[in-house]
């Protein structure tokens, strides 16, 4: 398909400057960015001066856990995970995976959300409820020692890059304390055979570094480390509770941190230090939303004025994390965590995935600054259209691949069936 966007203002992440003109697509790809440019065309859409802007990435986030939002609420992490969370999940069968993941990927969608880093089960209804949709997602390995073994990783691994320009994978495990020491060795050596990257959660509670120390005598970021599991990259989700040597671990491996703001607030986690973390050096920053779980909104227009604002009132500093830099975490850092380097900015030869923001709406006037906007005072009533590898999959509150009603009649449907209520 062929796509003419004209009168527009873009904003490509390549560097602060907002362009004015047009962008196409073609196959897919962005084929053209720049001044008024003659073609054929399946569309020719008038923006009348709104923003097109790479698609956020969800660079964190359990898609199917749509099925308990706000059903295992108020509660400890360990209670909320251990008596709520797991004792559920184990009733899901797949038919509720596949439309709690479209539930979620349409929330995604009304976000300006083009794809998702996601850590789940069920992976063969999972991937195809993103790909009857249209919806970007890169998989991430989930073992632990209630469930997975290695050589299933190693499997899925292959299986889910084997080319398919929706779907991708990268190794992963759940979290040090669900995972045994033998499985951690297994996982390291598939880093090493494949020379890819390791993700993982990561010091996501004082308690869960505690029971490293207890365990390992070191953080959960030294443990990974010294088993080898972190030499070709890769990175981790929360990191709340970093010392001194886990940031120099993690600024000298180059790895990804995935800040998880609305949720480790709600679980009472605690905040990552993003700003004493980018002192130590540490240079790669992206945003989660974590699942519906715990958040309970997939909104990433939430996540990043967390994100900035949380780390203005820890620093003591309202110049701490500015807007932009928060724009490029949630856009190109999480592109470029999750592995797809075609998706991080918008060039001509990128993947054609891109949200169009409304500007005519009054919490974007007046425009002294687009990303201070979009980041201090945006919020999903700005989505006017998200488009995933050239296909528009959502646009004026309508989504044109999945019947929303028939996903919530389903949705509500299978909750009742596995959670009882």
């Amino acid at each position: 398909m062929k796509l003419r966007f004209y009168n527009a203002k873009i904003l490509t992440m390549q560097n602060k400057e907002i362009i004015e003109g047009e962008l196409h697509t073609d196959n897919g790809k962005i084929s053209h960015i720049g001044g008024e440019k003659s073609g054929e065309f399946d569309r020719e859409i008038d923006l009348q001066g709104n923003l097109i802007l790479p698609g956020f990435k969800n660079a964190h986030t359990h898609t199917a856990m749509t099925f308990l939002r706000s059903f295992a609420d108020d509660l400890p992490l360990n209670d909320w995970l251990y008596e709520q969370v797991f004792p559920h999940e184990a009733r899901l069968t797949e038919e509720a995976v596949y439309v709690f993941t479209q539930l979620g990927n349409m929330e995604y969608l009304t976000s300006g959300i083009t794809s998702s880093f996601d850590m789940y089960m069920k992976l063969p209804v999972y991937v195809k409820a993103c790909t009857d949709m249209g919806f970007r997602t890169v998989l991430c390995g989930s073992i632990n020692d209630f469930g997975g073994t290695v050589e299933g990783i190693e499997e899925e691994y292959n299986t889910y890059n084997s080319g398919n320009p929706l779907i991708s994978y990268q190794l992963g495990f759940h979290a040090e304390y669900t995972t045994k020491r033998e499985i951690l060795e297994g996982m390291a050596a598939l880093s090493q055979k494949y020379k890819a990257p390791m993700y993982t959660h990561n010091s996501e509670t004082k308690a869960e570094v505690a029971g490293c120390k207890e365990r390992y005598g070191i953080t959960p970021t030294q443990l990974f480390d010294k088993l080898g599991m972190l030499e070709y990259g890769g990175g981790g989700f929360h990191c709340v509770w970093f010392d001194e040597r886990d940031m120099e671990i993690f600024r000298d491996r180059n790895l990804w941190m995935v800040t998880n703001p609305a949720s480790n607030l709600k679980l009472a986690s605690g905040v990552a230090p993003i700003c004493e973390m980018r002192r130590k050096g540490m240079k790669n920053f992206a945003i989660g939303t974590d699942g519906a779980a715990s958040n309970n909104c997939l909104d990433m227009f939430k996540e990043m004025f967390l994100v900035a604002g949380l780390q203005k009132v820890c620093e003591e500093d309202a110049a701490a994390c500015p807007a932009f830099d928060v724009l490029e975490m949630a856009t190109k850092g999480g592109a470029l965590a999750m592995g797809l380097i075609d998706c991080d900015v918008l060039a001509e030869g990128k993947c054609a995935d891109f949200a169009v923001i409304d500007l005519k709406q009054p919490n974007m006037q007046p425009l002294h600054n687009i990303a201070k906007n979009l980041v201090y005072a945006g919020s999903k009533i700005n989505v006017k259209m998200t488009v995933i590898d050239g296909k528009i999959l959502y646009e004026d509150g309508k989504f044109t691949t999945v019947d929303a009603d028939e996903v919530y009649e389903r949705a509500n449907k299978l909750t009742k069936e596995i959670c009882g209520d």
